[in-house]
């Protein structure tokens, strides 16, 4: 999906969490514009406000594996998970590009 810039914006739909789905911008290895649907609207709010322009290299490895009460995930593991897919997927492209 492209955002208004005209630029590629993932979604990514969570699972196990009370979140629903995830949307982002990956640019140049960098997170912008992180946006939660459902959750915690405190907390993922304030997630998105500290990653942005972060590397995501770094989020994935902060926040991979962080669980929520029983639950095996959570926002921030989901968030990890949403990130690997997009860097997996900006590699496809480069490969198909080289």
């Amino acid at each position: 999906m492209l955002d208004e810039k005209g630029e590629t914006m993932y979604q990514y739909t969570t699972h196990g969490t009370c979140s629903r789905q995830i949307n982002f911008d990956l640019k140049d290895g960098k997170v912008y514009n992180c946006e939660f649907i459902g959750g915690c609207n405190g907390n993922t709010k304030g997630i998105a406000k500290l990653i942005e322009g972060m590397d995501a290299q770094l989020i994935i490895d902060r926040l991979k594996g962080n669980t929520c009460g029983p639950r095996p995930t959570s926002c921030p593991d989901q968030l990890a998970k949403a990130l690997e897919a997009a860097l997996a997927k900006e590699a496809e492209k480069a490969a198909a590009r080289a």
